[in-house]
């Protein structure tokens, strides 16, 4: 079944496979191999708990860079390929907005989407500036033929100054998203780990006709909360202590499968 239609009307978790430290990145250890086998080694764990949907991202690569080399990119596409030969639905994201180089790796290993910082108006980031892509971007996924790929997107993005853009509030945001083809929504909290706001959530789902994805701070204890998203993208919860660093725990993933199932 095609990624698009099958989260049509059904609420997933989409696990977070956070990709250890990646060659030419400050706190590498481990050689390619390694690397790969552990983002694998996750993948099976999520898919033996119920979770059919992951995403890739090297959150590992502290301090993040707006300049990312082509080592990264490529060994990227590898593990990609190889965690959609488990039959998985996998997305990407390559910090810090690398979206083309995330576009190109989900073409490359026939990925299902990939998460864009910066699609619409601007903002400050730990890494910088961020500009906005939406025109770019979509125009490299028409140029590659990519139009498969859907572009989820987050919109006052976490770990981020929106003071440049403080009179334009989420919905205009929202709304603009939507205006410039974007295929999902992602609202978080303020920084990684940390709840949305339900409010929030409802408030954009009641606006706009694409999907609304939860980015941040979703547990098995507040995931009725925001039943009016349709994805929600979870990380730190799955991590040993809630932590985004730690191993994946189990008995955590089979908790909050537990709960969504509940919702559907």
């Amino acid at each position: 079944m095609k990624f698009k239609e099958y989260i049509n009307g059904n609420k997933s978790i989409i696990g977070m496979i956070h990709v250890q430290a990646l060659p030419g990145t400050p706190c590498n250890k481990l050689s390619s191999q390694e690397i790969i086998d552990k983002a694998i080694e996750e993948a099976k764990l999520y898919l033996k708990c119920g979770i059919n949907i992951v995403a890739i991202e090297n959150m590992h690569d502290i301090p993040y860079t707006k300049n990312i080399g082509p080592e990264v990119t490529a060994l990227m596409a590898v593990i990609g390929k190889e965690i959609k030969n488990l039959g998985l639905y996998c997305g990407i994201q390559i910090l810090a907005a690398a979206n083309k180089e995330a576009l190109a790796v989900a073409k490359a290993a026939d990925l299902d989407f990939i998460r864009v910082e910066g699609f619409v108006y601007a903002h400050v980031a730990d890494e910088g500036y961020i500009e906005s892509c939406a025109g770019d971007l979509l125009r490299y996924r028409k140029q590659i033929g990519a139009e498969n790929v859907l572009v989820f997107t987050d919109i006052k993005k976490k770990h981020s100054s929106h003071a440049i853009t403080s009179d334009v509030d989420l919905l205009e945001t929202a709304h603009t998203a939507e205006f410039f083809l974007s295929d999902g929504l992602i609202i978080t909290g303020t920084s990684t780990g940390k709840e949305a706001s339900p409010e929030e959530v409802s408030s954009v789902k009641l606006k706009v006709k694409v999907s609304v994805l939860v980015g941040s701070g979703i547990t098995d204890k507040n995931i009725h909360l925001f039943q009016d998203a349709d994805l929600f993208i979870v990380g730190s919860f799955f991590k040993k202590d809630g932590f985004w660093k730690n191993e994946i725990d189990d008995e955590k993933v089979a908790s909050l499968v537990e709960a969504i199932n509940r919702l559907n």
